[in-house]
């Protein structure tokens, strides 16, 4: 029997626009642990959100219109305290709390 969770799937799960909306949706109202592989082929963890109560108002996005993702999200990394992005296709593992729950996404 074919494992449908395949490394192709699983690799891929972020091409798909409404895979990219529930994570965004995810990311606007609480931190989320995104690990993925920048393009110098190194692995990072980022804590990161698009919460506004987590930015700075002086680094808040302007206005309200904001373009569609394609290749790439930017998020707030809260560590860093700064604008970063990665990859949709570079995603490995998504952690997020809802509720007391801890829950984690893993994309290997």
């Amino acid at each position: 029997m074919r494992n449908i969770m395949s490394e192709e799937i699983k690799q891929n799960v972020f091409a798909d626009e409404i895979a990219r909306e529930w994570l965004i949706g995810i990311l606007k109202y609480q931190p989320v642990t995104v690990k993925f592989t920048k393009q110098d082929g190194t692995e990072r963890v980022m804590n990161c959100t698009l919460y506004e109560g987590y930015i700075p108002v002086e680094q808040a996005p302007k206005g309200t219109a904001r373009s569609k993702p394609t290749e790439s999200l930017a998020v707030f990394d809260i560590e860093a305290k700064g604008w970063r992005s990665f990859r949709w296709d570079s995603i490995k593992e998504v952690k997020f709390t809802l509720g007391e729950q801890n829950h984690e996404e893993v994309y290997r």
